[in-house]
């Protein structure tokens, strides 16, 4: 948001709301936090690790603002005794973030970014690929993003198969002509899988040893929501083994991703830097709903 803040500078000065601007790369630490969150009445907040041990130094806070869907990173349960409140921006990221899912599902099916890297250093490799029409995609996580995605893969002739727990996902679903499974059924059945769910304490490590062993050999595993719901040494385990053939993950449990982390070692798989919802057009709507939270929560 940062990028763009220049734009919505008025709508705060105009309500006498003095802006301040942390330099940050993906997000501060928690020290970081502690040292300057006691001076804000207000924060828009983006993964920043927002626990009991921060909010309780935030004395004059009264909301905070989170950019993007996921609120993991948020003690809610320390925000509600502290008396601060706490929204998101939901739906607002769907399309971009299916676009860099299905992305990764084509360059994982035909090893696009090992081809580039090829030919651009001189070389001429032809990799034999694999067609995605008929293959099987499992959406883990159906909402705004698992069903745009769905319709992606739908649109690439796959069979598409989702997992959500919310009985709200079941009128999309069915909308789509999505089968709504078990979510060992969606791993044990996928081609390739998607992770697009939220990060709550039952699912963190979802994708771990046991569960990647349903998983049919050569498989291809896709994480564009959160690091934490990929144990990352279970998927280093499952790629030595050649149960999983590649993986292409937006997101990391440690970010940015250490330079010598085994996940490198595999060049087949594809990892990207956190950016699946960063278009101009998505990073302006989270923006604007993201402000009018914070205004109406200064009010």
């Amino acid at each position: 948001m940062q990028n763009c803040i220049e734009e919505f500078r008025e709508p705060l000065e105009r309500r006498d709301l003095e802006l301040v601007l942390p330099e940050v790369v993906q997000q501060p630490s928690e020290d970081e936090l502690i040292e300057i969150i006691g001076d804000f009445d207000g924060m828009i907040a983006g993964d920043d690790p927002l626990t009991a041990r921060v909010l309780e130094r935030a004395k004059r806070m009264r909301i905070i603002s989170k950019w993007g869907v996921g609120v993991d990173g948020v003690d809610l349960g320390a925000a509600r005794r502290l008396g601060i409140e706490v929204t998101n921006t939901p739906g607002m990221f769907g399309d971009e973030v299916a676009d860099v899912g299905m992305a990764y599902v084509i360059m994982l099916a035909r090893q696009l970014h090992r081809i580039h890297s090829s030919v651009a250093g001189g070389g001429w490799w032809k990799h034999e690929g694999r067609t995605l029409s008929s293959a099987t995609l499992g959406v883990v996580g159906f909402g705004s993003i698992g069903q745009a995605l769905a319709r992606r893969g739908l649109g690439f002739g796959m069979d598409v198969i989702a997992h959500d727990p919310d009985e709200v996902a079941r009128g999309p679903a069915e909308a789509l002509a999505v089968s709504l499974l078990d979510v060992d059924e969606v791993f044990r059945r996928s081609h390739y899988l998607v992770l697009c769910c939220p990060l709550t304490s039952e699912n963190r490590h979802m994708a771990n040893d046991d569960r990647l062993a349903l998983m049919e050999p050569g498989s291809c595993l896709v994480n564009v929501a959160r690091g934490p719901l990929v144990d990352e040494t279970a998927v280093v385990r499952a790629l030595e083994s050649e149960r999983l053939y590649a993986v292409a993950l937006d997101v990391f449990e440690q970010e940015p991703l250490a330079d010598d982390h085994p996940l490198r070692r595999f060049p087949q798989c594809v990892f990207g830097s956190h950016n699946g919802s960063n278009t101009r057009e998505g990073t302006l709507r989270a923006s604007a709903r993201a402000v009018d939270n914070l205004i109406a929560g200064l009010d």
